[in-house]
């Protein structure tokens, strides 16, 4: 069972604030609404690596949906990936975000990793109370900043302590 690796796009491969200069804008299409989203290709290596380095499987887990494939993944070199599908019209049981129940469907008892600008006690408490899960790392990413050497990091480090990295 490899774990995986859970990647939300707004917020965190897509910051809210002025991005860095590694960071170029792309205007995305989606049925009649048009995004710019600010992308830096560095996220696409640094994700496929720590895919690579810990045996885990990288898969979509935003609102995007498997437009995250057309429009976000060939912008920072990533292929096409798994994408859990979302309802944001479910309401929240017990004050978890709306993805919650869908990530929790999809996992599964697999181990993973879930990178989101959007998960706090009530996700984890929703994780571990209502659904039984023990094996998983929410990784909080500040929306203003997005993705950073910092969470890839405690994503590493918690594979490969825990035992779930099939990479090392």
């Amino acid at each position: 069972m490899k774990p995986l690796l859970l990647i939300d796009v707004d917020g965190v491969l897509n910051p809210m604030s002025r991005p860095g200069p590694d960071f170029r804008p792309y205007r995305c299409t989606i049925g009649t609404e048009v995004y710019t989203v600010h992308l830096n290709p560095w996220h696409g290596r640094r994700l496929l690596d720590l895919a690579l380095t810990t045996g885990s499987e990288l898969v979509w887990a935003t609102t995007w949906e498997e437009h995250a494939n057309d429009w976000i993944a060939p912008r920072i070199g990533l292929p096409a990936l798994p994408v859990i599908p979302m309802r944001p019209e479910d309401p929240s049981e017990f004050g978890e975000t709306f993805k919650t129940p869908h990530v929790a469907a999809y996992a599964g008892r697999r181990p993973f990793v879930w990178f989101d600008d959007q998960v706090w006690a009530e996700d984890e408490e929703y994780l571990r109370v209502h659904r039984g899960l023990t094996d998983f790392l929410l990784i909080h990413v500040d929306p203003r900043s997005g993705l950073t050497s910092r969470h890839l990091g405690m994503a590493h480090e918690w594979l490969t302590l825990t035992g779930f990295s099939q990479g090392s």
